[in-house]
Parts: structure tokens; sequence; C-alpha cells
């Protein structure tokens, strides 16, 4: 087995043997030099995930050592290999996408000349020509009558920088561009190597993770109530840049991280190490039927996964939709205990009645939940499919499971299970 896979094999274990093993094992590695691109992805997510679920201050602090050269790591190898969403945003590579603009002002407006249009990517220059004819009017008579001008260079001889773009047009005129942005990442504080938020203290596990037969959201909501407080303006707003960065080099935007009330985010201690924040949208941007929250919870400082919900008051009852994403990395943590604590806190902070699950979440269209078998991780939970039929297929599929347990759910029944949504009935 390599090294990788060696140090692989004591994720999620505790304890003073897994400590010194990992120690020891952190800093031979940390004088290798990878030449595989697949292996060095597979150290930087397994590092990644020991900063996030350390044995050991010393692990710890490895391994932020060894995040924290990545940016060097990955010289001489070929970066389009690491611009894929599930891997995107290690220190020293890159990543092209059409941001929208309110992620594209925001990245530009604090990642400077790093963030840059991409024109190997662009197939659509010729939509700069009546902006940059008004912007830059020497370049009007090329706009005007000349068959194929050539836009980039104009830009780049005004000196054009993509703050200097946004300032010159509206968001819906900037969305209609389709620009290909090139965010070059460096030892950027915003790759996943190196982002955090500061942690005063350190959750060390004492044992094994908390499993999904140890959680019950029955008793999770029984429990005394969850605090949150509001933050400050300037600490908000802190926040909120490392979660736009966090979801950003992700390739991933939500409606929340795209429009945050920035007087309204606050913070709750989960325990175990995780810090959550969350906030509505602004006044300007609320929806007319439903209420809206998003928000990114942290282990140890670590940005590990964020959840967004919905909900509607209608005769008494609060019916709140939760969509929930654990990054990938991570997924070998303490999931549905996670899950429950930010069920329990948005069961006291808006009075919910019952929880839903979108069909997308069980995996209609959603490859990646039916090779994870998200259906499964909610229906242990107490969940059950609104739909009659599908519960009753549900329940002759379980019955299989019982009867042989060496049963697997085939990705054509999971798809079935996923047609209908999940609903958990608070009490």
């Amino acid at each position: 087995m390599s090294l990788v896979g060696q140090l692989e094999e004591y994720k999620g274990q505790f304890g003073a043997m897994p400590g010194r093993e990992v120690t020891t094992l952190l800093r031979r590695i940390a004088r290798t030099r990878f030449r595989d691109p697949e292996e060095l992805i597979r150290f930087h997510e397994t590092a990644m995930f020991l900063r996030a679920y350390p044995q050991n201050s010393r692990v710890l602090h490895l391994a932020d050592q060894i995040l924290f050269s990545f940016g060097e790591r990955m010289r001489g190898m070929p970066r389009q290999e690491f611009e894929y969403a599930e891997i995107s945003g290690i220190a020293g590579t890159a990543l092209t996408t059409n941001f929208s603009y309110p992620f594209a002002r925001s990245l530009a407006a604090r990642h400077g000349r790093s963030v840059r249009i991409d024109w190997d990517q662009y197939q659509h220059a010729d939509r700069l020509g009546p902006i940059l004819a008004r912007l830059i009017p020497q370049s009007f008579e090329d706009w005007a009558v000349a068959p194929h001008p050539d836009w980039r260079r104009w830009y780049e001889k005004a000196g054009g920088t993509v703050p200097w773009l946004l300032k010159g047009v509206t968001p819906e005129v900037y969305d209609l561009l389709e620009l290909p942005l090139r965010w070059e990442m460096g030892n950027s504080e915003a790759s996943r190597s190196r982002a955090r938020i500061p942690c005063k203290k350190i959750f060390y596990h004492q044992g094994p993770f908390l499993s999904r037969k140890d959680v019950s959201i029955e008793i999770e909501l029984a429990t005394p109530k969850i605090a949150a407080s509001r933050l400050s303006r300037r600490k908000a707003q802190n926040i909120v840049d490392v979660i736009v960065d966090a979801s950003a080099v992700r390739y991933r935007e939500l409606y929340g991280f795209l429009y945050p009330d920035t007087a309204n985010v606050f913070h709750a201690d989960l325990g175990r190490g995780i810090n959550f924040y969350f906030f509505g949208v602004a006044r300007k941007w609320r929806l007319r039927q439903r209420e809206y929250c998003a928000g990114m919870y942290f282990k140890n400082g670590v940005p590990i996964g964020y959840v967004e919900v919905l909900w509607a008051h209608r005769k008494k009852r609060v019916r709140m939709e939760v969509g929930f994403n654990l990054y990938y990395t991570f997924r070998q943590g303490e999931t549905a205990w996670l899950y429950a604590r930010l069920l329990k806190l948005f069961h006291d902070r808006f009075r919910v009645t019952s929880f839903v699950i979108d069909p997308y979440q069980l995996g209609h269209e959603n490859e990646e939940a039916i090779e994870s078998g998200s259906f499964w991780f909610y229906y242990k939970l107490g969940f059950r499919p609104e739909s009659p039929a599908v519960a009753r297929l549900a329940e002759r599929e379980q019955q299989r499971i019982a009867a042989h347990p060496e049963h697997r759910t085939l990705p054509a029944m999971l798809r079935k299970l996923a047609a209908a949504p999940m609903v958990y009935n608070c009490g």
C-alpha cells in the first residue's frame, strides 16, 4: 500500500496510537515529490480531512503545513487535471467558469487581477462589441463598420479589468455576455487548501465517529435549544466573503450566497467543533411566497458543507424543505449527527412542524445521490416517502434487505424511490 493509502486508513481513527502513526506518515509524505496528479489529489483530500478531524495538535499543524505548501507542490503538474468540479480549488491551480454578476463582482473586488477574462475559452467575444463601444469611444467605429473587430485588443489597450467591465454593465447585460472568467488560485487564502475561519478551540475526538445508528432526530429535537447570535456588520461581511469563496472554488452558487443579508448573519455552535453561519437574503431579493435561509458549516475552522432551506406558513404549520450538502472530502465524518443538529436548530428557530426532502436530493436527475444511496440515509433517519406507492415500494425493498443482509438496492430501484419527496413530521 502506498503512503497515501496508509494515511487514508487512519481517517476517523483516534487515540494515541493512530495519532502517532498519522504524525509519522505525514512527516514522511511531506518529503515526497508527487508526479501522478491522481495520487497528489488523494493526498490533498486526505490532508484536508485530517485538518478538519485531527487526532491531535501535531496532526493539525502538520496537515496545515502540507496544505499551505500545495502551491509549490503544483509546479510542473498538468493543471487542467485539477479543474474538475469534484476537486477544484486546490492552491496553485485555477478554474474557468461563467460566474453570475454578484459572484463575479464579489470575487473581482477581493481578488483583483487574479480574476480575468479567459479569452481562449470565450466563444462570444462579439457580444462585448456594444459594451466596449460605449466604454471605449475610440472603438466605436470598429463596432459600427468593421466585420471582425479585435475586442480583446481594445479591452487590453484600455487597461480593462473585470471590475472596470462590471461597473459599465447592468447585472442582466453581464449575464447575457456569458463571460468565462479565469481565477488563478496561486497561494490565495480562498483556495480549498488554505480556507479557514478563526477557531477559538479545536475539537479532538476521543473515540469513534457518531454513526447513523447513534443518531435519533426525535431525541435531538427534544434536547435544549441551540443558541444563535447575530454577528457585527464587519464580522458578518468577513464570514460571507469566506463563504462566497468556498462556494465559488467549487463552481457552486446558492441564491443566498448571491444576495446575502449581511445585516442579519447568525452564528451557532453546534458542538463537536462545528460552527454554523446562516442568513437570509437582502430585502430586495426576498421571495414572495416562501421564506429562505442558507448557511455554511465549518469543522475546526474548515468549510465542510452548506445547507439551504425554504419554508412556508400554512394553517399554523411550517413545512420546511431542506437542501443539505456535505463536501465530498468530508463525507466519512459525522454526517447524520450534523444533519440532525441542523434540523434541531431550524425546528426551534422557525417552529418547523415537518421537514421535506426534494426528489433531487434523493436521486431524481442526480446520479451523485444515487451513487451515495441518499434515499436510505434519510429513510433510516425517519423520513418517509409522501407518495403511498413509493412508500410501499420502500417497504418491500426494506423487507428484502432484512431477509438478505447482503442485498444492495440497485440504481434502477433507487431512481424509482427518488420519484417523490420524503417527509419527517416533528412530534
